[in-house]
């Protein structure tokens, strides 16, 4: 009986599912919103990663992360731009695409873009289909708690897709908020943040980002909530947290990527740093002809088959060819002997 019980514990899949009985939740096992559910009635925090290619998605596949969240971010991460807004909906495909080819275990939550969801429910259900149809994501975000945006979120559950809401700091609607800025720092606005979060968890959705709210603020909404809350410079008493993959290793050192990487994360590598060195280690060997050396030049032809070679170049009057083939059979470099 104990072991029947543990068994669904840990099930993957609801205990009524059609095609199978339980089955325990293994690493190899792509994350479900079963599992998700399951890790946050016993208490234990969901980890979050954005990322937005391929390489970055093998990484956070073979880390164990839970959640791979594909965001709007890429605009400023990938793209350069100061803001989300002028990501659209293909280029989120396009990067929906290569994550989900670099991660097979993770839930994979695609992030509608600012102008893909807001004008109706129609377009909100029509582009979270592609994310899904042609981007290959398990799951949606969408930002914001007006009325529209609960609508929309209340439409695409309602379409079989799941949701993930997003309140506090929302940067699509920095028009309307005048910037990058913290919110629930007033009574209003906390309420705000909470009332919102209980509006989107009314709709149907799965999860809560909470960007950028004080942490009282962000337990109050965690403690009213029955689905899990993830913060993002929110404090630590959240269900679960989630960073920028490049932000959290520390890769970039441009003055644009310092005014974009936020004051809430924390670098847990300086990967810029080694990634400066190599690219100036790697130009300075080209310039002095250390690299390739013979160690990376391992595509070899028979003597036989370089005279041959350079008989033919000869014929065709190409004698300095001939002669700097033949001089890198021997192992000479005619630049540098020049």
């Amino acid at each position: 009986m104990l072991r029947l019980l543990a068994r669904r514990l840990m099930s993957n899949v609801p205990e009524s599912t059609v095609y199978g009985g339980p089955k325990p939740q293994s690493p190899g096992r792509r994350v479900t919103l079963t599992h998700l559910r399951q890790k946050h009635r016993r208490g234990e925090p969901i980890t979050v990663v954005t990322a937005y290619d391929y390489p970055s998605a093998a990484h956070v596949d073979s880390s164990g992360v839970d959640v791979l969240l594909v965001g709007d971010s890429a605009a400023m991460v990938i793209h350069g731009h100061d803001t989300t807004l002028p990501i659209s909906l293909d280029d989120m495909l396009a990067h929906c695409r290569a994550v989900a080819r670099g991660a097979s275990r993770p839930l994979l939550v695609g992030d509608l873009p600012f102008g893909s969801y807001e004008s109706s429910a129609s377009e909100a259900v029509n582009s979270a289909v592609r994310m899904l149809k042609e981007g290959g994501m398990d799951a949606i975000k969408l930002e914001g708690g007006a009325p529209s945006r609960i609508s929309a979120a209340k439409a695409i559950v309602e379409a079989g897709i799941a949701v993930m809401g997003h309140v506090g700091l929302t940067p699509q609607a920095i028009s309307v908020l005048g910037g990058f800025r913290p919110q629930g720092k007033t009574v209003a606005s906390a309420v705000k943040v909470v009332e919102t979060a209980l509006a989107l968890q009314e709709a149907g959705c799965f999860s809560i980002v909470l960007e950028c709210v004080p942490a009282p603020v962000a337990a109050a909404a965690t403690a009213a909530l029955q689905i899990p809350t993830i913060g993002i410079g929110a404090g630590p008493f959240c269900s679960g947290q989630v960073l920028v993959y490049h932000d959290l290793l520390g890769m970039f050192q441009h003055p644009h990527h310092a005014k974009v990487t936020p004051k809430f994360c924390k670098q847990y590598a300086h990967v810029g740093d080694v990634i400066s060195k190599a690219l100036s280690q790697y130009k300075e060997e080209v310039e002095n002809r250390s690299f390739p050396s013979a160690v990376y030049t391992p595509y070899k032809i028979s003597e036989a088959d370089v005279d041959g070679f350079s008989n033919e170049l000869q014929k065709m009057g190409l004698n300095e060819a001939a002669s700097a083939a033949a001089a890198a059979a021997a192992g000479k470099n005619e630049e540098t002997a020049g």
